[in-house]
């Protein structure tokens, strides 16, 4: 292969990976607060799904029923999921496909970061 081709391809591979890192930080930088439809469960949540708050109002003791409250926390972490996700899906829509949505696109980006590294390393395996 010709070594400005070759060149060419390593500085667009490097480019490619700094884009990605920068868009892998700014999804870490997301914060998506979602709430029960009582208003009585708060969940905050990041860009890759990990809790950053869990709110319970008091009230939630009135109603002794684990069972009950076990479901309004994990469909209000849902909601929040799907939101952060959307957001996610806006940061990285240059990197997606045009028709790409929340429920389509994986924003795991560290197999694409490998795969960019190790080609910008030369490895051709």
């Amino acid at each position: 292969m010709d070594t400005s081709l070759r060149l060419g391809m390593y500085a667009e591979y490097e480019r490619m990976a700094e884009d990605v890192r920068a868009m892998k930080k700014r999804l870490a930088e997301i914060r998506v607060t979602a709430e029960s439809d009582d208003d009585l469960i708060s969940i905050t949540i990041g860009g890759t799904g990990e809790v950053h708050d869990l709110w319970l109002d008091p009230r939630i003791y009135r109603t002794p029923d684990s069972a009950a409250l076990a479901r309004a926390i994990v469909e209000t972490f849902q909601r929040a999921a799907v939101l952060a996700k959307e957001e996610g899906v806006v940061i990285a829509a240059d990197y997606l496909p045009s028709d790409a949505t929340a429920e389509t696109a994986d924003l795991r980006l560290d197999p694409f970061l490998h795969e960019l590294d190790r080609q910008v390393a030369g490895d051709t395996r």
